[in-house]
């Protein structure tokens, strides 16, 4: 007969988490203000499970936006509470096994290549709205739990409409959800005189965002906050069906140590219609033409113009003095690519301020609309404020490739011909005769008298 140990975690719930603990679904989502105890119940609500499940070599992982995040903030939690149950450490690797045999590791999605080739039982998306990207879940991570039947837990305080909401919007009436909002208001978790002086010394937005969880607050600091919103709350994030009647264009951003970002998109009658977005790191030149010529036979498209940045003019040691452009003119004829008109940062910007009121986005365009909704300015810590210079970060190709979108799009909507003041006749009452329309509109004759 086996010895039955009895063990006490060092942890104590709080009453807001404890049906969080006992729920059955497979898939949770908990949208929690700010200081409420969220990762502190979820480093233990994994230490609970690799110990009570009785996976043979569990595997369990816990995901911050950045791997110096989990190391600063959750390596502590994790290891202070799994003490009573802890058989080893791993400082280096950030991983813990349990008495069990069990393993918990802490990840950083800024390096999501490292979950590659794992299995999983299950895991925790820490702050999900502010990860690299949201291909992170549907790519990498999903799979890793399909052969266990692994759950999953996304937590964070909200952070616009982006990735973090649609998981929730979509989880709402899921009965396959666990779905829990707690708002500062309803906790009681803090001081009523704390979150009064919050409110004080923050915008609204800001105090809505990150106390009630309130996912209509703009971001801070987000260049097309606005416009995103209209974009989303005017249902122009749907099927965009391909017009054969139109070309195909395309818009680039280069990057030689990150991504390369891609739109293909069309404009039909004055709508600027994106058909899809596609962004990877690490690629050859020939996977980039590879791409673009698998797109034109899998949906027929008839392509117009590649609109190339100005750095593809380029020649580097690295491609044996070729630039980019005579690098993809092995499959893609010369005269269809074009170097974006330079124009500054800021004119840049505006531009596609203008073109987002124009435009529809397919939802294959997911990721994309993920970097134009999040893509924001620096923020200045000495001197509290937002600078005009964007943030360098995962979005920051995607809005950039939009960007050599927006301004092609302007400087051929100026190149269209202006129609010529229409003349003809009257028709109705008038005191102009047909003598006072000729010597009007003189015509030339050809020899005639």
């Amino acid at each position: 007969m086996e010895e039955v140990i009895d063990i006490e975690l060092d942890y104590k719930p709080r009453d807001v988490f404890l049906d969080f603990h006992e729920r059955q679904e497979r898939w949770s989502i908990v949208v929690a203000h700010r200081r409420c105890g969220k990762t502190v119940a979820c480093i233990n609500d994994l230490i609970y499970k690799a110990l009570m499940e009785g996976k043979e070599d569990g595997r369990y992982a816990y995901v911050a936006p950045y791997y110096s995040q989990a190391k600063n903030i959750a390596w502590d939690y994790l290891q202070r509470f799994a003490q009573p149950v802890l058989s080893k450490a791993n400082q280096s690797e950030l991983w813990v096994e349990l008495i069990t045999g069990a393993r918990i590791r802490l990840f950083g999605a800024d390096n999501p290549d490292a979950l590659r080739g794992l299995y999983l039982d299950g895991i925790v998306l820490d702050e999900y709205a502010d990860m690299r990207s949201p291909r992170i879940w549907g790519e990498i991570i999903r799979p890793l739990l399909a052969d266990r039947l692994g759950w999953a837990v996304f937590i964070g305080t909200p952070k616009g409409h982006n990735s973090f909401w649609d998981v929730y919007s979509n989880a709402l009436n899921n009965p396959e959800w666990y779905v829990k909002t707690l708002r500062a208001s309803q906790t009681n978790l803090l001081p009523a005189s704390e979150l009064a002086d919050a409110a004080k010394m923050m915008s609204q937005d800001q105090y809505l965002q990150e106390f009630e969880c309130d996912f209509e607050s703009a971001i801070l600091g987000a260049f097309y906050g606005k416009e995103m919103r209209a974009l989303t709350d005017s249902g122009r994030i749907t099927n965009v069906e391909f017009d054969n009647m139109f070309p195909v264009h395309t818009a680039w951003d280069l990057g030689y140590s990150d991504d390369t970002s891609i739109w293909w998109y069309q404009v039909v009658h004055g709508e600027i219609r994106l058909l899809d977005y596609h962004s990877s790191n690490g690629q050859p030149i020939a996977f980039y033409t590879g791409l673009i010529q698998a797109k034109e036979r899998e949906y027929e498209y008839n392509y117009g113009i590649h609109w190339l940045p100005h750095d593809a003019r380029a020649k580097t040691l690295a491609s044996n003095g070729k630039s980019i452009i005579e690098q993809l003119s092995v499959k893609i004829p010369l005269e269809k690519m074009k170097i974006v008109p330079s124009l500054s940062l800021q004119d840049g910007i505006q531009a596609s301020r203008l073109a987002l009121m124009r435009a529809w986005f397919d939802t294959k365009c997911d990721d994309g609309i993920e970097c134009l909704r999040q893509y924001q300015r620096e923020y200045d810590e000495d001197k509290k404020v937002f600078r005009d210079k964007p943030r360098h970060d995962w979005t920051s190709h995607g809005a950039d490739a939009f960007r050599m979108l927006s301004i092609a799009w302007r400087e051929e909507e100026k190149a269209l011909p202006k129609d010529d003041e229409i003349k003809g006749l009257y028709v109705g009452q008038t005191d102009v005769s047909l003598n006072d329309l000729w010597k009007h509109n003189k015509v030339k004759t050809a020899g005639r008298y």
